[in-house]
């Protein structure tokens, strides 16, 4: 396994919509190992692949919690998002030293692959749903950034880049 490198606010990559996964196979299971390492490493409970810089429909998670196991979804779709919203503190590697209040909906459902092709729907409500819905904003394109007002937007951004200069 190899940690990847973490595409930082600015590449090009985290701003297109990722092109879906073909199939997978043992260079898929690579990869897959190695987007959890670097999550691991970077403290993170999800990483999708244009954070490592890869325009991908591919995601990891891992929220640590009731002994869950680790996922990895390919070409992951919200089907659908329930009605109830709560609004939580996110953050993102690709965005260190930085969070905000995201409003999201509690519940999502979720259709993909798994790492070895087979179809899996995920019915996830809270921290799930948060982490699925913020990890496939990704594959779009979207940050949580994005999310936001446009004034707290302009605050976090400025604080970012102060430290970003350090």
């Amino acid at each position: 396994m190899a940690r990847l490198n973490i595409e930082m606010l600015g590449s090009e990559v985290l701003r297109k919509k990722a092109e879906d996964v073909p199939a997978p196979g043992p260079e898929l299971d690579r990869l897959v190992a190695d987007m959890l390492e670097t999550m691991y490493d970077a403290r993170g409970i999800g990483l999708a692949a244009p954070q490592v810089g890869l325009s991908q429909r591919l995601i990891v998670i891992d929220l640590k919690e009731d002994n869950s196991e680790p996922m990895a979804l390919l070409n992951p779709t919200i089907l659908e998002l329930g009605g109830d919203k709560d609004r939580v503190e996110e953050g993102c590697l690709s965005i260190p030293g930085v969070a905000a209040t995201v409003e999201r909906p509690v519940t999502c459902v979720v259709d993909a692959l798994d790492a070895k092709g087979q179809p899996v729907r995920i019915e996830a409500e809270g921290l799930l749903a948060r982490c699925l819905q913020h990890e496939i904003d990704h594959l779009d394109g979207v940050l949580f950034i994005d999310r936001i007002s446009p004034i707290k937007r302009k605050m976090l951004l400025a604080k970012y880049r102060k430290l970003a200069d350090k």
